[in-house]
C-alpha cells in the first residue's frame, strides 16, 4: 500500500512538471499597416526577381546539339576503324561511353536510337566473345548505318571551324585557313 501511494506522489510531480505554463492572451493581430506590407511585398518581389532563373533541362534535341554529338563522338567511334581491324579489343571497350552518347545524342528519333543500341550490343557481344571477326561486322554494321565516317579539313583548302565554341576546335576537322 505505501508502495502504490508513493508510486501515485511521484507519478503526480512528475505530471505537474511538464503541464503547460500559463499562456498570455494578447493580441493576434498584426501590428502591420498597409504601407509596410506593400513595402515588404515589393522587397520580396524584387528578391524573387533578382534570383537567376532555374536550369530547366527539357531534353530537346536540336541539330545543333545533334551535330555536336554527331562531331564528337562520331569522330571517336570513326578513329576506332584500326583497334577494330587489328582486333584490339580493350580499345573499343575504352571507348564505350563514346557509343552511349552517340546514341542518345546524334540520333533524334526512338527507333534509330533502338536501332544503334542494338548494334553497339552487337559490338560489345563480339567483344566478350573475344570474336575479331564478328567485331568488324557488327562495327562496320554501325558505322554504315550511322553514316560515321572521318571528317578532316585540309588547311589549304578550306575553313573547318568558326569560333572556338565550335565542337570540331582542337580535332582533325578544325582546320584553318592561314596564308
Amino acid at each position: 500500500m505505501k508502495l502504490s501511494v508513493a508510486i501515485v506522489a511521484a507519478f503526480a510531480a512528475s505530471a505537474s512538471a511538464f503541464a503547460p505554463a500559463p499562456v498570455d492572451r494578447a493580441s493576434t493581430s498584426l501590428a502591420m499597416d498597409r504601407r509596410a506590407a506593400a513595402g515588404q511585398i515589393a522587397a520580396s518581389a524584387a528578391v524573387l526577381a533578382g534570383l537567376p532563373n532555374l536550369a530547366l533541362a527539357d531534353g530537346a534535341r536540336s541539330s545543333a546539339t545533334q551535330s555536336r554529338a554527331r562531331g564528337i563522338y562520331g569522330q571517336r567511334i570513326a578513329a576506332l576503324e584500326s583497334a577494330v581491324n587489328s582486333g584490339d579489343f580493350g580499345a573499343v571497350a575504352a571507348e564505350k561511353n563514346a557509343f552511349i552518347l552517340f546514341n542518345s545524342g546524334a540520333l533524334a528519333r526512338k527507333d534509330e536510337q533502338a536501332a544503334a543500341v542494338k548494334q553497339t550490343n552487337e559490338i560489345f557481344a563480339a567483344i566478350r566473345a573475344k570474336d575479331a571477326g564478328a567485331l568488324k561486322k557488327a562495327y562496320q554494321a554501325y558505322k554504315s548505318a550511322n553514316e560515321i565516317a572521318v571528317v578532316q579539313v585540309d588547311k589549304n583548302s578550306g575553313q573547318g571551324i568558326s569560333s572556338d565554341y565550335d565542337f570540331k576546335v582542337r580535332t582533325p576537322a578544325g582546320a584553318i585557313y592561314q596564308r
